[in-house]
């Protein structure tokens, strides 16, 4: 299992923290050992579900233009036409993904193209499902455009994430299905369409960053 590098400050110092807790209860209570094995494979399980939540799978990325692929793992909870207030002022069709601590946390790019916008909002920390965590939690916002249409994408902190890291910049150019950044330990991406694109998903099905069709243009 190869590990994000999001992931390696947390693990280190996690790993620290661990190592120096088993060993203060190992010099306070050096004759319970049965305690010691205990608390050795309750350190040992929680930092493997930590390091889980950064895992780093290879994908079989879709590289099409006339798609849209998912931006995230996770499952679909929301396919409607909604107003999209912040870039286009418009009609949009929004599909949301929500992205639990057990999935991949990697969000990528849904379309390839040049990356017309980009703003990050402080906000709450509302659970993920909430219907104003779109409009009022911590988020970034991205558009990215090509000859065939804009697709604007939101990456969403939940009550337990509360770190959105992004890597695009205002003006480069990406290709479909590439790291565009990192929500850790779950949340969830909006993804406002073009009115008219064909959705190919529906609520409640599994999606996977980079490798699931979301909508054809």
């Amino acid at each position: 299992m190869y590990i994000h590098k999001e992931g390696f400050t947390t693990l280190i110092l996690l790993a620290i923290i661990l190592v120096a807790i088993n060993l203060g209860v190992y010099w306070a209570l050096s004759t319970e050992t049965t305690i010691h094995l205990i608390l050795i494979c309750a350190s040992a399980t929680f930092f493997l579900m930590v390091a889980s939540f950064f895992r780093n799978p290879k994908r079989s990325l879709i590289q099409n233009d006339g798609f849209i692929v998912s931006p995230c793992d996770g499952k679909v909870v929301v396919i409607e036409e909604t107003e999209e207030r912040e870039y286009f002022n418009d009609r949009r069709i929004q599909i949301s993904i929500f992205m639990s601590p057990a999935n991949v946390h990697i969000n990528r790019n849904p379309i390839k193209g040049r990356v017309d916008y980009v703003k990050y909002h402080p906000g709450k920390y509302l659970v993920a499902w909430h219907p104003k965590s779109s409009t009022e939690n911590e988020r970034n916002t991205v558009v990215i455009s090509n000859r065939l249409a804009s697709v604007l994408f939101r990456q969403i902190a939940g009550k337990v994430a509360r770190k959105i890291v992004c890597y695009l910049k205002g003006g480069e150019t990406v290709l479909q299905g590439s790291e565009m950044g990192f929500i850790k330990f779950g949340s969830r991406v909006d993804l406002f369409l073009p009115i008219g694109s064909k959705v190919e998903v529906t609520l409640q099905q599994v999606v996977k960053g980079g490798e699931s069709i979301i909508a054809q243009f």
